[in-house]
Order: structure tokens, then sequence, then C-alpha cells
């Protein structure tokens, strides 16, 4: 109880729900045991304040209605609140701008795009090192059983956990001065998560412009490379973003080498054909991260005290994996078109397809073959008969890629 009443309570008013992700991770990074509330105007936030005083206030200077220097004016005010801690982040840099806003003493006026590396560590300096809450755990469960707890988590989950290899290269890339978006791109377009986030931040209401972008190459330009870093730093410092249990981890490893594998034959078959190889590449890509989804929430079932058996972990990868995959691709509303070809990825269904979408399902056709097995026992599928292809191609094909 003693932990709990020392947390800090911190105010994130933030319209443009993947900025305010951003800033509540880098808040639980380094207070994991932060109470964290979220508004998404200025007087919600004022609201909120009048209630009850946060530990901080973290505002944007855009905010509608009541925007964030004045809620930070409005607050100074008060007698009880010259002290409060608050970080104005804002598009005007203007002289007028920063003079209006010094005489109110914000703990720190950042320019948008910020970077969050420094902003985390204005966070440290303001609310203590992370070791300070180092013996915070995960949120208590509140159902009994596995598949309540997963049925609970589904619709929120946080998606799937980084690979290792190219969390280091995120940390290189972070640290560095001289990235740029086609070095981000070779280091972010093996990660399955760090691909389908950017894709959808790309995509969402203040990023859209004209036709939606359903690759990672499309994507970078449109988010630019400070808002590209910032969000990947997001994913790289949240809870369970590497896997603890060896089996999960196990499980994990198995995924990403699919989805690499298949990737690179869908590439490869695409671009025989001369058809969007890269598109291809993304779906395919994509196409198993609600396993990887799945994994991470079994990790957090287990780090808030869940017991997890080996016939649990075989049972909910068998049956939830499909459903956690679709409900992450709704949520951070991938493109439809995207999502299309990852269903046909594993089922044509019926209908008129796209040859891309032919392609997809062959790499899986492939997937599912037996050590012993050849491409060429795939002729008479139905993916191979509509894309007619030759024997030759069939024999052709690299079966390093997808073995």
């Amino acid at each position: 109880m003693t932990a709990l009443a020392n947390a800090p309570e911190i105010l994130i008013a933030e319209a443009d729900p993947w900025t305010a992700d951003l800033l509540v991770q880098l808040v639980l990074d380094v207070r994991a045991d932060a109470r964290v509330i979220r508004v998404t105007d200025g007087e919600a936030a004022l609201a909120k304040c009048k209630r009850r005083l946060p530990a901080l206030v973290i505002a944007d200077g855009d905010l509608p209605g009541l925007d964030g220097l004045e809620l930070l004016r409005q607050l100074r005010r008060h007698p009880r609140t010259p002290a409060l801690p608050f970080i104005l982040i804002s598009s005007r840099l203007d002289a007028s701008s920063v003079r209006a806003a010094r005489p109110l003493a914000p703990a720190a006026y950042l320019a948008k795009p910020f970077n969050a590396e420094q902003l985390r560590q204005r966070l440290l300096g303001i609310l203590g090192s992370a070791a300070a809450s180092a013996t915070a755990i995960a949120a208590p469960l509140l159902v009994d059983s596995l598949d309540d707890y997963l049925n609970a988590v589904r619709e929120e989950g946080q998606g799937a956990p980084l690979l290792a290899s190219v969390r280091d290269s995120v940390s290189q890339c972070l640290n560095g001065d001289d990235s740029d978006l086609r070095e981000l791109e070779e280091v972010f377009a093996r990660d399955p998560q760090i691909t389908a986030r950017l894709i959808a931040a790309a995509n969402s209401a203040a990023q859209h412009q004209g036709a939606p972008c359903q690759t990672l190459s499309q994507a970078l330009p449109r988010l630019g490379l400070a808002r590209t870093l910032n969000l990947v730093l997001g994913m790289a410092v949240q809870r369970n973003a590497l896997l603890s249990d060896p089996r999960l981890a196990e499980l994990a490893s198995s995924a990403w080498d699919s989805a690499q594998r298949s990737a690179e034959l869908a590439r490869w078959l695409a671009d025989e054909l001369q058809l969007d190889a890269e598109l291809c590449f993304t779906v395919a890509l994509l196409h198993n991260i609600g396993e990887l989804a799945l994994l991470r929430s079994l990790q957090d079932w287990q780090d808030a005290g869940g017991v997890l058996r080996d016939e649990d972990i075989h049972q909910s990868f068998q049956q939830r994996a499909a459903s956690f995959g679709s409900a992450l691709r709704i949520r951070w509303r991938l493109p439809f078109g995207l999502r299309e070809l990852i269903a046909a990825f594993y089922n044509l269904g019926s209908g008129v397809f796209s040859r891309e979408a032919l392609v997809l399902n062959l790499v899986c056709q492939v997937l599912r073959l037996r050590s012993n097995q050849s491409p060429k026992e795939l002729r008479d599928e139905r993916c191979v008969r509509m894309l007619r292809l030759d024997l030759s191609l069939l024999e052709r094909m690299p079966l390093a890629a997808a073995a």
C-alpha cells in the first residue's frame, strides 16, 4: 500500500494517440509505478488538475480548445500550483511564444517534433531514476483464468515484442547523429512490430496524405526522421519488449524466422512475376504478428502472477493467435488492402484476387510443405493455376528461404 501511495500521478494532455502512447511509455520507463492519466484537450486537463493535482503535467501546445500554454497560464494563477512541474511541447518556437511561456516557468519547453531521449532525461530529473520504482510489478490480475485474461487483453495488448538484434540496432540509431531514413528502413524492415506500427502511424488522421501507405518505405517519409525515431524508442522501452520466459522466447524466435522467410520468398516470387515485391514482402512479414502478440500477452500474464503451464502455451497458441492478429490489425487501423492481403495469405475464399494475393497464398502453401516435399507438388493448387505458373518457376523456387 505504501508503494502505491507514493506512486506519482502523471497527467498527459495530447490529442494525437500515437504521441500520447509514446509519452506514456517514456513516463513508465522512468517510473514504472506511475499512474498515468490521459486526456485529449485542455479543458479536460484543467478539470483533472482542479480535482487533484498530479505530480507532473505534460501538455501539447496545440491542444484543441484550451491550448497548452493557456492551460499552463491558468494553472499558475492558482496559489497552490506555481511549483507544479509542467512540460510544454509546442510547435511555436518564435520569440514571442517563448517569451510568453518563460514567466510561467515550465519545467521544459520542447519543440515539436521533440527528441524522445532528451525528454526521457528530463523526466528522470523530475520524477527520479528508474531505480526508485525498481520494485514495481505488473498490474495485479483481476481475473482467475488465463482464458478470461486473454479475452480481456486481446483488444488492448501492446502487440509483438521486438527482435533482440533489431532492438540493439535501435539503440545505435537513437544514439547516433547521422541516421537517415534509408538506413532506418534497412534496420526496421526485419521486425514485424516496428513495420506494422510505423505503417499504422503513417496512416493515422494526423498523417494521412492521399492514398494509404502499405509499406515501410512509404511510411517513413510521411513520418519523418524524428517522429520515426520517437515511435521506435517508445516501442523499445515498453515492458516485455523482450520476452523473459525461455519457452515463449523460443516460440517467438520461430515465429520471427517464419515471418522473415515468408517475406523473402514473397519478394522473390513477386520479382519473378514483375509484381509489387515490396508490398508482398510487407504482407508476408506481418502475416503471423498475432502469434507474437499472443506470446507477449502470455508473458504479461505470468509476470502478473498467473501460472503458465506448457499445455496452456500450446493451447493458446493454437486457438488464439489468429484472433489476436485480427484484433491488432483492426485496432491499429492498418489499411484495409493490407489486411485483405494478409487474409489471402491463409485462405483465398471466393471472389476476385490480385496477383499479389495469389503470390502470398502460394508462399503459405510452400511453407506448409514437409521437408521431403518439393514445390512442384503444388502445381495443382488454386493459386498456382490462377497465376498460370510453369513448372520451371516452382523448380527454381529458393527453398533456403522457405525451409
